[in-house]
């Protein structure tokens, strides 16, 4: 049987496991234990070994589990509580302003965790209440909360990021800094979208009434925005910052991040044995989950590559003939169709070992094809029928909201998205000039 149609039938057993809902991780041990038996014999677990190994001594997988460490303790710390509290009281008064203040908050909580589980659901139980409560319309509370919450996979530190470093060649660092200008870029346009939208319509979003604001002193409202606003700023800038100059790697840095914000939850008063043992316990359950995952691919990719249908599916892509630009949009597109009905985990690990050596193949920088990739894979938050932010937030069961307004409120923010992945081909510096500024 020839490479390609290996491949093929691989891919299509890939497709048919994973639809009728069998767990993926297991469905990437399987079809690698099944057709590396079938074509290999008993030497294919030789390769597992070496493989599960290899992923056992990397290095920079060990970010994952400190980046869901602080994101878990970060969620339990208050923070957010007081930080909505804080913003609410500035800039509750203009219209749509709530709207924003969850937007702002989203962005400073993806820059302190990668999570975007904790992001949505936090954000979701704090936010979704007022907003309603203060008549916001359902669909666009939605919107705000699902799109917000998403950020934290992409703006840094993510957990996407590190894995899509540990399967690629690119550093995790540099990755993270790529991401950084189009994650504030796609923040920017969100709140641009609820300010437009509540402006032309304030019944979407009205503002907070002036009896209740002129009730909290400006002397007050300045000092909440100090004491929940600059910690979380400090922590974004020992992580991140601590990787552009040079000071530390991401593992490192993960490391510092998570000290920092078990600090905050003690200064804040949120400490509790029981909180710590119920974040190591959610961190171990997510971290397991993901670990599992990146083995049983990385079994799967090893199968797939060495039986030579890497380079043969490669072949047909390079040889349909779309050019340059068209195997680019080619791509991204299946990322977007993928995005659809399975998680990005899944997507990055089935992908990038094909769509890698095609990038480099037509000659694109893989730090920004990754970064397109990152940016590409918000949507699969976003977009029906298995976006998982959707899912989260319905699982909310908010006062009155059905599935539809979810879906309605969020699929507005796709565009924006797309928008962010155009001006990203267009102008590529903007991910490529913070990498090219860090210090070795």
């Amino acid at each position: 049987m020839d490479p390609l149609t290996i491949g093929i039938l691989m891919f299509i057993s890939l497709i048919i496991l994973i639809l009728i809902g069998h767990p993926l991780a297991f469905i990437f041990g399987e079809l690698a234990t099944f057709f590396g038996l079938i074509f290999w014999g008993p030497n294919v677990f030789p390769i597992f070994m070496n493989r599960i190994y290899g992923n056992m001594s990397d290095f920079i997988l060990l970010a994952i589990t400190l980046f869901i460490f602080m994101g878990n303790l970060l969620s339990s710390s208050g923070i957010a509580d007081g930080l909505f509290a804080a913003l609410r009281q500035v800039i509750g008064k203009i219209t749509g302003g709530l709207g924003v203040a969850v937007i702002l908050i989203c962005i400073l909580f993806a820059a302190c965790t990668g999570v975007v589980g904790a992001s949505v659901v936090t954000m979701g139980l704090l936010a979704g209440p007022i907003l309603l409560k203060y008549g916001y319309q359902k669909a666009l509370t939605t919107g705000i909360i699902g799109a917000g919450g998403t950020l934290g996979i992409l703006i840094p530190p993510s957990i996407m990021l590190v894995i899509m470093g540990a399967q690629s060649n690119q550093s995790v660092g540099k990755l993270f800094m790529a991401a950084v200008i189009p994650g504030l870029i796609l923040g920017f346009m969100y709140v641009t979208y609820v300010i437009l939208r509540c402006e032309l319509n304030p019944k979407l979003g009205p503002p907070m009434q002036k009896e209740e604001i002129d009730k909290i002193s400006v002397k007050k409202r300045i000092r909440d925005l100090f004491v929940y606003a600059i910690p979380p700023i400090l922590l974004i800038l020992a992580v991140l910052g601590s990787i552009f100059t040079g000071i530390a790697t991401p593992t490192e840095a993960s490391g510092v991040g998570a000290f920092i914000t078990l600090l905050m939850m003690v200064l804040y008063g949120k400490f509790s044995w029981k909180t710590l043992k119920d974040a190591v316990y959610e961190t171990a359950k997510t971290t397991t989950m993901v670990i599992f995952m990146l083995t049983t691919a990385s079994c799967f990719t090893a199968v797939f590559l060495g039986l030579g249908c890497g380079d043969a599916i490669i072949k047909v892509i390079l040889a349909i003939g779309f050019g340059k630009w068209g195997t680019l949009f080619l791509m991204l597109g299946l990322l977007v169709i993928l995005g659809c009905f399975i998680d990005w985990i899944a997507i990055v690990l089935i992908t990038f070992p094909i769509f890698l050596p095609v990038v480099n193949a037509i000659g694109f920088n893989e730090l920004w094809f990754i970064a397109l990739c990152a940016i590409t894979l918000q949507t699969s938050f976003l977009t029906p029928p298995f976006g998982y932010a959707l899912f989260y937030i319905f699982g909310l069961r908010l006062p009155g909201v059905t599935q539809g307004d979810v879906i309605r409120g969020n699929l507005p923010f796709v565009p924006l998205i797309i928008t962010v992945i155009l001006l990203v081909i267009i102008f590529p510096q903007l991910t490529l000039w913070l990498p090219g500024l860090m210090i070795k």
